[in-house]
Order: structure tokens, then sequence, then C-alpha cells
């Protein structure tokens, strides 16, 4: 993988980050806050974080169900698995680019093009479910309305974040309905100002459209949403359970308002394991709900490492028996991951 500028961008935003949720915190209490932790609620989180995973695998089964029917679910998991490790280790997201490619040696058939639009269309799905989460939390009468992030209320924050989303929703539906015109637009776009990424970007965009079938069909696209809402209750479910280890006393919105903040906390250029960035929103999150600061950072860093491991440990086996190496997923975001000499 090639260690570029964007790489070096995050991994700068996340020291600082980092920094500012530790600069003014007592360690000492923070670490006394864990240490008197509940460890079987502990456990019980971890287990919830890392349920998200499978879930997404099965997610993932059903959006590439309209275009190779239904794939076996191990192949699935395992690439999942491949591609959330790679998260954890790599910067900038390369683990979708793993992810893609996994799935391709696995099962032969899958081109690289389709499974990696098709984790566009996962995203979109999470967008969407995520902050539909995030406004129902708003509806709690125990939601911090008069809090301000930054001297800014919290829905200052939250419109840009919905009229980007409505923006690609809207990109996406235009795909869907008129598709051959869509694709024209983007290719005329792409060849006028990056003529060298075209036909990297029509294959992408060509599997984008076949990703969203999904969307013509009710029972399919209603299983991607069930699987969907499942994954980010359960989620957070887990930040929850994690709350209580730590005697937080927060409802169960606050978990889905600070998963929210999470996701788009790293969804800015961040170092690898997207550290920096889910401390910070966290650490926000919580203490606009009114939990102690040193109690947030406590949770912060006690949730991310122990959600951390175990699919990152779970990734690392399966790159060893799928036989793959990073060397595999070169790649910077312009280009698709190479594939070996020999071929699938």
């Amino acid at each position: 993988m090639r260690f570029g500028w964007r790489a070096a961008l995050g991994i700068a935003l996340s020291a600082g980050l980092l920094w500012w949720v530790v600069k003014d915190q007592d360690l000492v209490r923070v670490g006394a806050a864990l240490a008197g932790s509940n460890l079987f609620l502990w456990a019980a989180c971890t287990g919830f974080a890392t349920l998200i995973f499978p879930l997404r695998a099965r997610r993932w089964q059903a959006l590439l169900a309209p275009t190779y029917g239904r794939l076996p679910l191990g192949a699935l998991w395992r690439s999942t698995a491949v591609g959330m490790m790679v998260n954890n280790v790599a910067p900038l997201r390369a683990g979708e680019f793993a992810r893609a490619f996994a799935v391709t040696r696995a099962l032969p058939q899958v081109k690289f093009t389709a499974a990696f639009a098709s984790l566009a269309v996962d995203r979109l799905f999470d967008g969407t479910i995520v902050l539909l989460l995030m406004l129902a939390a708003t509806l709690d009468p125990l939601f911090p309305s008069g809090q301000l992030i930054g001297g800014t209320p919290l829905e200052s924050y939250l419109r840009p974040v919905a009229l980007f989303l409505s923006v690609v929703l809207a990109g996406a539906l235009m795909l869907l309905f008129v598709p051959q015109f869509t694709a024209r637009v983007i290719d005329a776009a792409v060849g006028t100002f990056t003529p060298r990424l075209a036909p990297k970007v029509h294959g992408l965009v060509a599997g984008f459209v076949d990703g969203l079938r999904v969307l013509r069909n009710p029972a399919l696209m209603a299983e991607v949403l069930l699987w969907t809402v499942l994954h980010w209750l359960c989620n957070a479910f887990a930040f929850w359970l994690g709350f209580m280890a730590l005697g937080i006393d927060a409802p169960f919105s606050a978990a889905l308002m600070v998963q929210g903040l999470i996701a788009i906390g790293v969804a800015v250029p961040n170092a690898p394991g997207f550290f920096g960035a889910f401390e910070f929103a966290g650490k926000v999150g919580l203490v606009m709900y009114g939990a102690p600061s040193d109690k947030a950072v406590a949770w912060v860093l006690g949730f991310h490492i122990l959600s951390y491991i175990p699919i990152t440990v779970i990734g690392s086996w399966y790159l060893t028996q799928m036989k793959l190496r990073f060397a595999d997923f070169r790649g910077d975001g312009a280009a698709s991951p190479t594939r070996p000499a020999g071929g699938t």
C-alpha cells in the first residue's frame, strides 16, 4: 500500500484530536474509572461490538444478490473480516478495497468493480440509517437540546450532513431510474477533468448501477434495510453496555447519538483504526449528555481498544488462510487492488 500525503494528513489530524481528548484530562482518574468498571458488561459490550461484522456480511449477501444470486455467506464473512482488519491497520479506509478484492479471490465469479461498487451502496444505506437514528435520538425527552458543541447547536452540524446525504441519494436515484443518461454525464465530467481515471470510474459507475438494482426488488430492499437497522442497533447497544460498565448514566438514545457523531467523525481522513476522530467525537457526545469527562475518556479508550482487537485478530487469521498479502491491496484510492499474476 502506498503512503501518500493524504495518509500523512489523516495521521496528523488523528494525533491532534487525540491530544485534544487528553490534554486537560487527569489520566489517573481515567485509569481509576477503567479499573473500577464492570468487566462482565465490558465482555458483553465486546461481543456485541464484534457481532456487527457478521451482520454486515449478511447484508452484503443481499446487496450482491441481484447480480450474483445468493453467494456463500462464509466467503462474504471472511472477506468482510479481512477488510475491517485492514481498515484497522492501514489509513484512508484501505479496507474497502481489501474487502472487495478478498471476495474476488474467494469467489472468482465476482468482479472487483461490482464488489467495490456494492460497498458504496452499502455505505449509502449506513449513512441513511445512522442519520435517521440520530434524528430519533433528538425526539427523546432526555435529549440535551440546550447543549452546544463548540458554541454551536448540534442541529447546525447535522444539517450539512443531511444535505450531503440528500445529494448522494438524489444521484443514486438518478442512476437507478435514468442510468444511461446519468452515466453519460458522469463519464463526460470525469473525461473532462481527470481523463486518466475515466475507464476506472466508468466501471465503478456500472457496478454501482448493478448494486442499486436491489432497490428495484421490494423484498431485497426490505432485507437490506432490516440488516442495516439491526447492525446499527447492535452497535449502539454495545456502546450502551460500555456506558453501563463505567457507570455512565445515559439513555439508550445517547448511544444512538454518540454513534452517529462518531460515524461522522471517522468520515474525515484518519489514522489506521480511526484513532483520534473516534475519541474526539465520542467524548464530545458523552459530555453533551452530562457524563463526567474522565468517564467519557475512559469509555472512548476502553471501547475503542476492546472493539479493535477481536476483528483485527480474526481478519489477520483469515488473511493468512486466504493466502492474501498486503501487497495484493496496492492502491491509494485511484487504482484498484492488484491481482496476482496467476489469476483468479
